[in-house]
């Protein structure tokens, strides 16, 4: 008889377990977690709003109690398991199955199966319940059990989420509030069987020239399995057969077929190639009746070979990815949990996020350690856009623990989610941690790179190494053995984690720690970026919605800095938008949403177009914005909003990630402070900066990037045009180029830029601001007679220059069409944006004779409100002009 699964979704109540009133309350649905259920029965504020967050922190430190009922399912002696799974419980529950406790869990990672067989009663209904103790006061407790053996050593939050296998973002994080969830937070359901499928993979290998695949597919089978019993095994490209056969055991546990594919359809990364999947399929078929199926399990697979290149060279030892012997730039992006309570995100709103990589042309998400072993839509979204994951396991920015307990409980979360991820093409790479060799230095705990005794780790004062350099690729070996394995992000053979010669780096000189100029990134390099960022303001639609109070909407109300978490935010970002830009006249919160926008832009374009350059000769394998994205309403580092708003900065990595991009790069000249050393012996700058030097003289560059995998033909035109007249002061330039594949090619390299300032060489000469006339540099990339990219390069800082009077123009000739038009050059031209709203371009740069074509969709495009730096305002409407 073929097996009944039972989802026990609906029916269930909830209560506090030492509140005063024992009155229960309806729960919508399970998956859930607490929150969504106190604030769907009022009982709650909204902790997204305002100074809310505070007002639920109790939440978190309270025992809660979820029941239902379900029913003994009918002829359920024809079965002989009756399990109940409970795929996701958050975080310490005790469940009660008719008054008996059948299960202790104390790791929301990890899925629980039991054997409920002789709980069930015979007919009628059967009491559930599950007692969720606080995660926050456990965690604590915890803490003080083991201290005797280890030194709990956290750089986020509070110590307690460290020997807690629960989502460690839970606890707050430096962009996310502290609210701390409990309850079933994936499914659970009744499944009812004789024999099941619990598993089916393919290992295999492809052959170097990538046209033979070859390996073994796995079954697990549990139950009861006779003798005559068959299990058929079929691997399928749509219609076609590639692979069918029968195997038999006679017994449950793993079973294994040798398989063969010539000329393999294979999955490749977004931009290479087709993500081509295929489906796997394992059923059980009982000799006893007459072939029928008695069990089945089907996966989406995908053939590739991934490679991580880590070669001695002349930068030290490269760090990049091969897939199907092509090296693959990675630009992407790094993932955070996308929303601070997990059962309510839909499948829809993870296909979206990954939808918005592709759109922006990122091929790499690095999901990060702090958060959950992702979601299946979401990885399946991966496997059908072709982006590529780098997945942390589950630990970030803290000394972790190696006690016994501590590593039995990971082992199962560990062996589950890699059984789970393993089918995934798009997984190519497992990071054992966030972050934590860092504190490891912080501290200056134990590690000794040469010192390869596990044992000895476990004693040291960094226990947690004998994780991530022993136990994880033990297990790695054991349940996917051809997968890359890099121990931490970042980390590089041992050395220190700011190492710029070996593995990844998290640049935080940007924003954090020095602060550079994001100008100055050519500085900031590494083999490979796996963390950067600038913070930025939402759109206004986006702050208005996370502080409801309208005298709270001003840039530092008390509302809004609750809804900003990093540390030294405000002072940050005023020093990056002063440092750039002139603050308006009319100091409105959207005005300095928006600079804050353009700081953000201008860094990604920085950063990911020079990085980008540096792919030639391979000394930098990949950059990875921190991050795409936010787990509730707030100010970070966030590239799209919580509500999948796009800020401009997205739309400047889609630019500088096009498959052919063209930059055009002016030289900086620091208005700070001098440049070089005025001292080399007494290792001096000084601010002694001669401000007028930018204009009098000046160097730039430009350049193609490719991810083509074929030499292209184009024309790269350059002109230099007045930011006061909109003329061009020279002739421009015109030079025929072949784009090099897979690579970055040099079109002008270290040319001089004319001056702005007449008699420049003329050092007796004062500055004349009525003769000063700055220029853009507009560069223009052509493949036969489209335009394929462009780039336009300022004068910096922009907060020199005046840019009033502008005189925009627009064209709206339909709802979803406008055409913008200048005669002056403009800086970070922004179109307001609210959720559904979505344009193919936003946060442009305009020059004269270059009309810029913007699609709308959501909204008609006459009621687009924009805004530009040096605009009179900062919510201008389209209709107006």
């Amino acid at each position: 008889m073929a097996s009944t699964r039972s989802k026990l979704s609906h029916g269930w109540t909830f209560r506090q377990q030492d509140s005063q009133s024992e009155d229960w309350l309806y729960i919508q649905r399970v998956p859930t977690q607490v929150h969504i259920d106190l604030l769907a029965h009022g009982k709650i504020p909204d902790p997204f709003e305002d100074l809310n967050e505070r007002a639920v922190q109790w939440v978190g430190e309270k025992s809660w109690i979820y029941r239902t009922s379900f029913e003994t399912p009918e002829n359920h002696a024809r079965h002989r398991h009756h399990d109940l799974v409970f795929e996701g419980l958050d975080t310490f529950a005790t469940v009660f199955l008719n008054g008996t406790e059948i299960l202790k869990a104390d790791n929301m990672f990890v899925s629980y199966r039991v054997d409920v067989a002789q709980h069930l009663k015979p007919s009628g209904a059967n009491d559930l319940e599950i007692v969720f103790e606080s995660a926050f006061l456990k965690g604590r407790e915890l803490v003080k059990q083991h201290s005797h053996e280890h030194n709990f050593l956290v750089r986020q939050t509070d110590v307690g989420r460290l020997p807690t296998r629960k989502a460690q973002y839970n606890w707050g994080w430096d962009w996310g509030p502290i609210l701390m969830t409990a309850g079933p937070w994936k499914p659970v359901f009744l499944d009812s069987y004789n024999v099941r499928v619990q598993d089916v993979w393919a290992r295999y290998e492809l052959s170097n020239d990538l046209a033979h695949c070859s390996g073994s597919i796995v079954v697990d089978v549990a139950g009861n399995l006779a003798p005559e019993d068959e299990i058929h095994l079929g691997i399928y490209n749509g219609d076609t057969t590639v692979f069918e056969t029968k195997v038999s055991s006679g017994k449950a546990g793993a079973i294994e077929a040798p398989f063969t594919i010539d000329k393999p359809n294979l999955w490749y990364p977004l931009g290479y190639g087709a993500p081509s999947r295929h489906l796997l399929k394992a059923t059980v078929l009982r000799k006893d009746q007459g072939g029928a199926a008695a069990a089945s399990l089907s996966k989406s697979i995908g053939f590739r070979r991934a490679e991580l290149a880590q070669e001695a060279d002349a930068h030290g030892k490269s760090f990049y990815f091969r897939i199907n012997n092509i090296d693959v730039f990675c630009g992407g992006a790094c993932w955070i949990p996308t929303d601070s309570f997990q059962a309510q995100i839909p499948e829809k709103r993870l296909r979206d996020w990954v939808a918005l990589m592709a759109e922006s042309n990122q091929v790499m998400l690095r999901i990060w350690g702090g958060g959950v072993y992702e979601h299946d839509a979401l990885l399946d979204a991966c496997d059908e856009l072709g982006i590529m994951i780098l997945h942390d396991f589950q630990f970030a920015c803290g000394s972790y623990p190696a006690y016994d307990a501590f590593l039995q409980t990971f082992e199962v979360e560990a062996r589950q989610n890699i059984r789970r991820l393993r089918t995934h093409p798009s997984v190519v790479a497992w990071a054992g941690n966030n972050e934590d060799y860092q504190v490891q230095e912080k501290y200056k705990l134990e590690y000794d790179y040469e010192n390869k005794d596990p044992a000895a780790w476990r004693t040291s004062s960094f226990p947690a190494r004998y994780i991530y350099e022993h136990l994880i690729p033990q297990i790695l070996s054991e349940e996917d053995p051809h997968v890359i394995y890099h121990p931490s992000s970042p980390w590089g053979d041992g050395k220190h984690t700011t190492d710029p010669t070996v593995g990844d780096i998290h640049q935080w000189n940007l924003w954090h720690g020095a602060m550079h100029k994001y100008q100055e990134v050519d500085l900031l390099g590494g083999r490979f970026v796996s963390e950067f960022g600038m913070e930025a303001f939402p759109h206004l639609d986006t702050l208005h919605r996370m502080v409801t109070d309208p005298d709270q909407r001003f840039p530092g109300s008390m509302a809004m800095d609750a809804h900003n978490k990093a540390i030294g935010h405000e002072r940050r970002m005023m020093a990056y938008v002063v440092d750039n830009f002139r603050l308006p006249p009319a100091f409105s919160l959207a005005a300095y949403a928006h600079l804050t926008q353009m700081v953000q832009a201008e860094t990604m374009r920085y950063a990911y177009k020079i990085w980008r350059r540096d792919w030639q000769g391979r000394k930098c394998g990949g950059v990875l914005v921190w991050q795409l994205n936010d787990c509730w309403p707030t100010i970070s580092w966030a590239v799209v909003d919580y509500y999948l708003v796009r800020k401009p900065a997205f739309y400047a990595i889609a630019r500088a990630l096009q498959p052919l991009d063209v930059t055009v790069m002016r030289k900086m000249v620091d208005w700070t402070q001098t440049g070089d050393w005025v001292d080399e012996n007494s290792a001096l700058k000084t601010g002694q900066v001669d401000q007028t030097l930018h204009a009098k003289e000046g160097v730039f560059d430009v350049w193609i990037a490719s991810s083509k995998i074929e030499p292209v033909d184009g024309q790269v035109q350059l002109r230099f045009i007045s930011i006061a007249t909109g003329q061009e002061i020279r002739e421009g330039i015109t030079q025929s180029i072949t784009a090099a594949p897979n690579t970055t090619t040099t079109v002008l390299d270290q040319q001089m830029a004319p001056a702005a300032i007449p008699d420049s060489d003329d050092p007796t000469k004062p500055f004349d601001m009525s003769a000063y006339d700055p220029y853009v540099m507009h560069a223009v990339l052509k493949v036969g007679d489209q335009v394929v990219a462009s780039d336009v390069a300022w004068p910096e800082p922009i907060k020199f220059l005046d840019l009033s009077k502008r005189d925009i123009t627009f064209d709206v000739t339909s709802s979803s069409r406008v055409t913008i038009r200048v005669v002056k050059p403009v800086k970070g031209f922004v179109f307001e944006e609210k959720p559904d709203v979505k344009l193919d371009d936003n946060g442009f740069d305009l020059v004269p004779g270059a009309d810029k074509v913007v699609t709308v969709e959501g909204m008609d495009a006459k009621d687009l409100k924009y805004t530009f730096v040096g605009a009179t305002g900062a919510s201008l409407s389209v209709s107006d002009d």
